[in-house]
């Protein structure tokens, strides 16, 4: 069912989206995360720590990808809340064009690239095996990766936030026994994890595609809707590319700090690897609030509503404002506890290294919310290059934090990246968002 964000009670459409969404995300987040939690409980920390290491670099491969399909989402939002349905259609279209070129010479590279990526990654040598045999695996299944971001992101431009996430939690609970089934019954190590993670991942990308093509009338692509258009695809690369390069920047930052993370050795790299994951399944609602924000704001920028628009991004500052509070009280009072899910209580180092980087980070939740907020604003309105600044500002206040570190040897100094990354994301974009905002104001599309 299709959600027209253009009418209503802003507050309540955002939340309405936003709690499915964040639901999504989370159960996204966990496939990976059961990976981390099964491989740490059956085959030990060197397992938990070869698998927590390729966090980083998924999510710069996933994340471009990711990006990349929620720019060309944006153009069908846009269309949607215009109600041009035939273009939006031929857009649809013309993206399947790109994502299959671009998911085939990913594929290929990242196979040929595999090994000298992980080395550049100061990867340990007694490790190198196992995280080299999950990550093939990982690429060969970057096609079904592209193909539910893709389905995904297009169903949620129309305003349904609820069936990706029903698809996510089939996926999710199939990829938990898989896990369990591959490592414990089947004894294929790590390798077992990835499988099962792939797996599961092309189940929910079916389900997604079986759904739209029975539920979903006004998405049925015709004949004539494949014709290719080198204007259009200009047009869905002139966002696409900017949103996935805004990922991949801020993907390569993180790989920079696992870089630096895996010289203190497996027992930090499982520390920061499962504080990182935790942080990630609470921090989601950031996720979610950002990617709510940018359906909500391109549907009423294609319908000419920029007073929507406003209203809609001041409510959410509010309520992002809100759960940071809640987050930092929940990593202070049960962080400690959380981590549990990973390791066994007696790995008292690992507890150890997790708790460093919570109490470095938490307080600066804050601006992480932001970052999702105004990026995806932006998005929303068809702004691509101050978005993708705003990684390269993250990226040089990670590389220089991890830099300072390293001539100082010190693991809380490279935590203290992450904060330094959050704030300096949001210096290009506040100021950005509030010119384009006053620019509107002054060409009467806003009302005040």
């Amino acid at each position: 069912m299709t959600n027209d964000m253009t009418k209503g009670s802003p507050i309540k459409l955002i939340i309405q989206f936003m709690i499915p969404m964040c639901l999504g995300n989370i159960f996204q987040q966990f496939y990976n995360i059961a990976d981390s939690i099964i491989a740490g409980q059956f085959l030990g920390v060197d397992a938990l720590a070869a698998i927590g290491s390729t966090g980083s670099l998924i999510f710069l491969v996933t994340g471009w990808l990711n990006g990349l399909t929620s720019g060309f989402s944006v153009w069908v939002a846009q269309w949607f809340g215009a109600r041009k349905t035939d273009r939006m259609r031929h857009f649809i279209a013309m993206s399947i064009y790109i994502c299959v070129a671009f998911v085939v010479v990913m594929t290929v590279g990242l196979l040929a690239a595999n090994e000298p990526i992980l080395r550049l990654m100061n990867a340990p040598e007694n490790l190198l095996d196992d995280i080299s045999s999950y990550m093939v695996i990982i690429y060969a299944g970057l096609v079904v990766t592209c193909a539910y971001n893709a389905l995904a992101a297009v169903l949620r431009a129309l305003g349904d936030s609820k069936s990706p996430l029903y698809f996510l939690i089939v996926s999710a609970v199939i990829n938990v026994v898989l896990d369990i089934a591959f490592i414990v019954i089947f004894h294929m190590g790590v390798e077992g994890c990835a499988y099962a993670t792939v797996i599961a991942q092309g189940i929910s990308a079916l389900l997604c595609l079986v759904y739209i093509i029975k539920k979903f009338p006004v998405l049925r692509l015709k004949k004539e809707d494949f014709r290719f258009s080198v204007n259009t695809v200009k047009k869905l690369l002139g966002l696409g590319i900017p949103m996935g390069l805004q990922f991949s920047i801020t993907a390569i930052g993180t790989i920079i700090v696992q870089g630096a993370i895996n010289v203190y050795g497996a027992v930090y790299m499982a520390g920061f690897s499962a504080a990182g994951k935790i942080q990630n399944i609470i921090c989601t609602v950031f996720v979610a609030f950002g990617a709510t924000i940018a359906t909500y704001v391109g549907q009423n920028r294609g319908a000419g509503k920029m007073d929507r628009v406003k209203q809609g991004v001041r409510l959410t500052q509010m309520m992002i404002l809100v759960c940071s509070v809640v987050l930092m009280a929940v990593i202070h009072f049960f962080g400690k506890y959380m981590i549990f899910l990973f390791i066994d209580p007696a790995e008292t180092k690992v507890l150890h290294a997790a708790e460093i980087y919570f109490n470095i980070v938490s307080w600066a939740y804050p601006f992480l919310g932001s970052i999702f907020l105004y990026r995806n604003a932006l998005q929303g309105m068809g702004y691509g290059f101050v978005p993708m600044m705003g990684g390269v500002f993250e990226l040089v206040a990670r590389a220089a934090i991890v830099f300072v570190a390293a001539a100082n040897a010190g693991f809380a100094q490279v935590c203290m990246s992450d904060p330094a990354a959050w704030i300096a994301a949001l210096i290009p974009l506040i100021p950005y968002y509030i010119w384009v905002m006053r620019k509107a104001e002054k060409s009467g599309q806003v009302e005040v």
